[in-house]
C-alpha cells in the first residue's frame, strides 16, 4: 500500500489561515445552498453525556457535502456550560475529514474556531435571507465564542446603529462589549438585563447557557417585523414565541424534531413546530426554492442546531488558504 499522509490544522494554523468575514459567510451560504438542492447527506447529530453531576455533553455530527468540496467529516465537540471556572471556553472540538469514495482520512483541524466562525455565519446568511433589509438594531443575548462571530458576521452585512448584548456574568459581558466595539469601531452597549438587551430590537439572537430551560426571553418584548434566532442548547424562550411568527424556519428539521436538547424543544413536542407548521429549511430559502422574507412586517423564527455540512464547508475553505499560504502539518497516517 502506498503512504497515506493527511493534513493537521491545530488552533493557531486555523486563525493563521485567517479567512476574512465575506469568506466564511459565501462558504456557508454555498454549503446551505447545496443542501437545499439534495447535494449533501446530513445524519442527525448524537449526544454523549460521560458523567452525572457535570454541566455538559458531546455532540457528535456527521454529514457528507458534494459539489466541488465532495469530502464526508464527522466532528465532536464537546458543551461544558462550567468551563469558564477552569479559565477554559465552553467548547472544544476536533473535526475529521476523509474521502467520500474510499474512507482515506484526509484531514483533522481543531474545530473550536470553526465552530464559532460557522454558526456565526448560519445566523448572519439566515438573517440575509430572513430580516428587513433596514434592520438597524441588534439585541444578542450570550457572550461564547459563537457570540462573538454572530455579530460581527451580522454586522458586516447590517452595519447596525445600534448593538445590545447581555450574558449572565457582567465578568463576561462587559469585557465581550469591549471587544466588539475594538473589533467593529462602533460603540457597543452591555445591557443589565434580558428585557433592555431585546425589547424593540429588528434582529434578537438568544445564544444563552442556561443550565435548564428557563422562559427568560418574554415572547411580548419582540418587535412586530422583527427576526428573532433563538439556538440554546437549553430553551429560554416562552411556549407563546412561535404563535407570533409568520414564518417558522430551521436549518435541518430531521435534527430539529427529535432529541433531547435544543431551545424549541418544548415546541415541537407541543406540536407547535412540526411538518405542519414550518415554512421550510433554511437551505431551501438559499436555493432559492422556498421564499425568505416577503414583506417588512413578517415576524420570522430561525432556529439552528448547526449541521455537519458548516463545518466540512468552512474545514474546507480553511484547508485551501492554508495550503496556499504553507500552513499547516503533514501527518504520516499509513
Amino acid at each position: 500500500m502506498q503512504p497515506i499522509y493527511l493534513t493537521y490544522l491545530n488552533r493557531f494554523d486555523v486563525e493563521a489561515a485567517a479567512l476574512t468575514d465575506g469568506e466564511i459567510i459565501a462558504a456557508i451560504e454555498a454549503s446551505l445552498a447545496m443542501q437545499g438542492r439534495g447535494e449533501t447527506v446530513i445524519e442527525p447529530r448524537m449526544h454523549l453525556e460521560p458523567r452525572a453531576g457535570v454541566e455538559g455533553h458531546f455532540n457528535v455530527l456527521r454529514g457528507w457535502i458534494g459539489g466541488g468540496i465532495d469530502a464526508a467529516g464527522v466532528k465532536v465537540v464537546g458543551d461544558f456550560v462550567d468551563n469558564y471556572k477552569h479559565g477554559f471556553p465552553s467548547e472544544f472540538g476536533i473535526l475529521n475529514l476523509f474521502d467520500p469514495r474510499t474512507g482515506v482520512p484526509t484531514a483533522i483541524l481543531d474545530a473550536s474556531g470553526i465552530t464559532d466562525m460557522r454558526t456565526g455565519a448560519v445566523t448572519a446568511v439566515g438573517a440575509k435571507h430572513l430580516a428587513r433589509k433596514g434592520a438597524k438594531v441588534l439585541g444578542h443575548i450570550g457572550a461564547r465564542g459563537t457570540a462573538y462571530w454572530n455579530v460581527r458576521l451580522l454586522n458586516s452585512l447590517f452595519d447596525f446603529d445600534e448593538i445590545r448584548v447581555h450574558s449572565r456574568r457582567p465578568e463576561s459581558r462587559v469585557p465581550f462589549a469591549e471587544r466588539l466595539s475594538r473589533d467593529l469601531g462602533k460603540t457597543v452597549v452591555a445591557t443589565d438585563d434580558w428585557e433592555t438587551c431585546v425589547a424593540g430590537a429588528d434582529i434578537v439572537v438568544e445564544a444563552s447557557r442556561l443550565p435548564a430551560p428557563e422562559p427568560m426571553l418574554k415572547t411580548e418584548w419582540i418587535k412586530p417585523g422583527a427576526l428573532v434566532v433563538p439556538y440554546g442548547t437549553m430553551s429560554a424562550v416562552e411556549l407563546s414565541l412561535t404563535d407570533i411568527m409568520a414564518k417558522l424556519v430551521v436549518d435541518d428539521w430531521g435534527q430539529c424534531k427529535g432529541g433531547k436538547f435544543g431551545a424549541l424543544r418544548a415546541h415541537v413536542e407541543a406540536g407547535k413546530l412540526s411538518e405542519a407548521t414550518l415554512h421550510a429549511e433554511l437551505g431551501q430559502i438559499v436555493a432559492g426554492l422556498r421564499p425568505g422574507r416577503e414583506s417588512d412586517d413578517e415576524t420570522i423564527l430561525l432556529w439552528h442546531r448547526g449541521l455537519s455540512l458548516s463545518d466540512i464547508a468552512l474545514g474546507h475553505a480553511i484547508l485551501a488558504k492554508a495550503a496556499a499560504a504553507g500552513i499547516g502539518h503533514r501527518l504520516r497516517y499509513a
